[in-house]
Parts: structure tokens; C-alpha cells; sequence
């Protein structure tokens, strides 16, 4: 398995992942505007996605991540926002292999963490993102505005 950074060039794959991320997630098929919110996202250089490829170069999965800062860590800080990993290629290291990719990330940039959220009933993810070593947050809430 090998990884890339992503470009605009790898819309058409990257559209195809994101659309079924995005009906994991319970949201309808899109596969139109999601590729022009992927294409706005990498175009501004407002995202930077990696994508997992087997060794014929199908695409395995993906990891989104955006950028964020920390006032009391005085940092930067990677969001791993999306992540997904083809149902075919799940528990095989793919999803690992992603997660690297945001460590190297964060660290080729001299961010001071890397975060992540998931739904409340994703197992699968949770257990994975234990098992490597993230640590659920107890102290704080999220909250959220909807404009």
C-alpha cells in the first residue's frame, strides 16, 4: 500500500470516496457537489487530503484534514475531519495507514496535536483511534450554531 497527497487531478476518485463517506454519514448521494466542494477545498489550498492506493493504484480511502490553532497551547493544530477507508479494505491497516499520514502532517508543520471527532455510534472508528492512542475528551463539550 502507498499513499499520495491528493490534487485536483485525482478529483473523479476522490468524489467517488467522499460520496460514499458522505452516505455512511446518513447524507444523500452527491456526488456532483461534493466534487465541486473537494475541488474549492484543494484548489484554495484550504484542506490537505492523502489518499491510500493499492499496489494497481485503486484507490483504497482518504483522510481529509483542515487546520486549526490552540491559544492555550499556542500551536497549530491538524483536524482530521474525514476519514474513510473503502468497506472491501476495512481492518487491513488502511485506516492506520491514513491516520500516519495526519501524524506526519502535523508534525512536517510543527503542529502541537492532531484532532478528530466521530459519531457517538462509530465503533469501529473509535476503537482504532483508541487502540493508536487518541484520548476521548471527558473535560470538554462541543457545541455547535447552524447558520
Amino acid at each position: 500500500m502507498k499513499t499520495k497527497r491528493a490534487t485536483t487531478d485525482d478529483l473523479q476518485v476522490l468524489t467517488g470516496l467522499f460520496d460514499q463517506y458522505m452516505v455512511f454519514y446518513k447524507k444523500p448521494s452527491a456526488p456532483t457537489q461534493y466534487g465541486a466542494y473537494l475541488k474549492e477545498r484543494l484548489e484554495n489550498n484550504e484542506a490537505i487530503v492523502f489518499l491510500a492506493l493499492d499496489n494497481t493504484g485503486k484507490a483504497l480511502g482518504f483522510v481529509l484534514n483542515y487546520f486549526s490553532f490552540t491559544s492555550v497551547s499556542q500551536g497549530k493544530i491538524v483536524v482530521l475531519n474525514d476519514l474513510f477507508v473503502a468497506p472491501s479494505h476495512r481492518k487491513k491497516g488502511v485506516g492506520e495507514h491514513l491516520i500516519q499520514c495526519s501524524f506526519d502532517l502535523a508534525k512536517s508543520m510543527g503542529a502541537v496535536r492532531v484532532d478528530l471527532g466521530t459519531a457517538k455510534d462509530n465503533y469501529d472508528a473509535q476503537r482504532l483511534y483508541e487502540r493508536i492512542g487518541f484520548i476521548r475528551d471527558d473535560e470538554f463539550y462541543a457545541y455547535s450554531y447552524s447558520i
